[in-house]
């Protein structure tokens, strides 16, 4: 059974950073794609960034320059350093690990709140 914990949310003040932490445990296949998303309270869960475990990325276009995703395949952890925060960053960040053939695996998410 794969776990994810996420840990690092809080409340933080327009143009300030934040470091998210995910951390992964159980059976979990080395050539996998770890990701963050977001999601707003009645809205859909969005993608906000990858890193395949050889350390390719992709972000949403509304956090390039701003975030930066990297991980630790050693300890099977992913991060999000999030950069010149905004309001509309505000939401429940969740992680995600998945690779060929398996389910996705989820986090329970941590709230990231953004004051102007």
């Amino acid at each position: 059974q794969v776990q994810l914990v996420e840990s690092g949310g809080g409340l933080v003040q327009a143009g300030e950073s934040r470091t998210l932490s995910c951390a992964a445990s159980g059976t979990i296949f080395r050539g996998n794609v770890m990701a963050w998303y977001r999601q707003v309270p009645g809205k859909q869960r969005d993608l906000v960034a990858t890193i395949t475990s050889g350390g390719n990325t992709n972000y949403v276009d509304s956090v390039k320059g701003r975030f930066t995703i990297s991980r630790d395949n050693a300890k099977n952890m992913v991060f999000l350093q999030m950069n010149s925060l905004k309001p509309e960053d505000t939401a429940v960040y969740y992680c995600k690990v998945s690779w060929l053939g398996s389910m996705d695996y989820w986090g329970k998410g941590t709230l990231v709140t953004v004051s102007s």
